[in-house]
Order: structure tokens, then C-alpha cells, then sequence
């Protein structure tokens, strides 16, 4: 069986790729936790990590599967993932194609760069299915992107495609099609060769002074979501996403 996840070490640079094209790199628990571990590991081995997906996608988010025979990815572990990027010693880079969503767009958005191909977008696309953002969405948008952008892409579930994104703040490049990858291996190059102990304290500091509210978004989206899952809203989101129909939703 092919691995969900793919990890590769050269030159001082891990590259972590989410490798389930057939379902656009959903991500299962299995799948998380794979990428979970190789961040962990790339701590004592690399200079620089890079995060991506196959060239159709970055994450189509939590695999809705999952959801339905009950498993899903589990959100308090998914949550101790994001924030084990957001605190990596060492630089990270999120090289994004085609859609970084739902629990993929805080993957991407947990990184210290994202590197996003022209085609590519990010989506909080929970209310669709009657659910909220998650894996620190709420916190990490705002952050970069302000209030007013965080609530337009929660409530609207729209996409923000990569110009957009960079307007916004949400990204840090933007590549012509299918180049994501390769530049992000050129500045992750770059950052192997850096010096490491300043590139820790200036994360450490950067992200002490703008995601102070990481951790209570964490556990207010726990809560949250963890009543939202018990809904009708919810069952119907998920039947509705899979018969592919629009959803009707009852409030309960």
C-alpha cells in the first residue's frame, strides 16, 4: 500500500508531501498523523521544511468519509499538529496547489511562508456542511488577514484564490502554475544555509507577539465543534455533500 504520506531529507531540506490523490489529499487520521510525525522528526534533522501536496491539490481538508463512519481526524490531535509547525525551531514553507481547505487551509496557513501556485486557493468551506472553522482557522486568518477577511471567508465558504490571498496577507508568494514547488525548494535551500539560532528566536518572537489567541481559539473550536458535530446540521451537510445536493438545513 502506498504511503498517505511522503517524506524526503536532502540537503538540509524535509520535504513532507500529503499523498492521497484520489480523494485530493483529504486527510484521515492516519494521514494527519503521519505528517504530525514527520514534523516531529524534522526538527532533529533539517534546516527547513516544506509542506505540500501532489500538483492537483494541497488538502481538500478532513476527509468527509471518516466523518460518516464516525472516525474523522480527530480534532484535539489535529490541533497539537498545527501547533507543533507553528513551533518548529525551523523555518517552514507550505507550497500550495489547487485547494488548501478546511483543515488543509490551516496547515498551509500554520507555516512560517506559503507558496502559492496561480490556480491554487484557500477555502473555510465548515459552513457548508454545518460546521466551524477549525485547527486554529479562526485565529490564524484573522491574524494575517484581519476580522472582517476571517468572517468573509467563514461565512461565505468562498474561495480566495492566490492573487487574493497575497492581497490579503494569506500568502507570501504567488508562482505561475505548477512552479509552487520548485521555488519553495529554492528559499527553503536558502534557509538550510541560514543561521539557525536567529531564525528560532525571530519565530519565536513573531508568533509570541501575533497568535497570542492560538490557544483559546484551539479549545473554543473544540467546543464548538464538537456540539456542531452532534447536529442534524452536520448529518445533513455530510448526506448533502455526498448525494452531491444542496443541503437543508434545520437549525437543529
Amino acid at each position: 500500500m502506498t504511503s498517505s504520506v511522503l517524506t524526503d531529507l536532502r540537503d538540509g531540506v524535509v520535504t513532507v508531501t500529503i499523498n492521497r490523490p484520489e480523494s485530493l489529499n483529504a486527510l484521515t487520521r492516519e494521514t494527519l498523523e503521519g505528517v504530525g510525525e514527520s514534523v516531529a522528526e524534522a526538527a532533529t534533522t533539517a534546516r527547513a521544511l516544506i509542506i505540500t501536496g501532489n500538483d492537483r491539490s494541497f488538502s481538500s481538508g478532513a476527509d468527509l468519509q471518516g466523518s460518516v463512519q464516525g472516525g474523522g481526524v480527530g480534532l484535539d490531535r489535529a490541533n497539537a499538529i498545527i501547533r507543533s509547525i507553528i513551533d518548529l525551531p525551523i523555518p517552514t514553507i507550505a507550497a500550495v496547489s489547487g485547494p488548501a481547505a478546511g483543515i488543509g487551509c490551516s496547515l498551509a496557513l500554520a507555516c512560517d511562508y506559503t507558496v502559492m501556485s496561480e490556480e491554487s486557493y484557500l477555502m473555510l468551506a465548515f459552513t457548508k456542511i454545518g460546521l466551524m472553522p477549525d485547527g486554529g482557522a479562526t485565529a490564524l486568518v484573522a491574524a494575517s488577514a484581519g476580522r472582517h477577511r476571517a468572517m468573509k471567508m467563514a461565512l461565505t465558504a468562498q474561495k480566495v484564490w492566490a492573487k487574493e490571498a497575497a492581497d490579503w496577507g494569506l500568502a507570501s508568494l504567488v508562482t505561475p502554475a505548477g512552479e509552487h514547488l520548485s521555488r519553495a525548494q529554492e528559499i527553503a535551500a536558502q534557509w538550510a544555509q541560514g543561521a539557525p539560532l536567529a531564525f528560532a528566536a525571530s519565530k519565536e518572537a513573531i508568533n509570541a507577539a501575533t497568535l497570542t489567541e492560538l490557544d483559546d481559539a484551539f479549545d473554543r473550536e473544540l467546543t464548538g465543534q464538537t456540539d456542531l458535530r452532534a447536529s442534524k446540521d452536520f448529518a445533513e451537510g455530510v448526506a448533502a455533500f455526498i448525494e452531491k445536493r444542496g443541503p437543508n438545513f434545520s437549525g437543529e
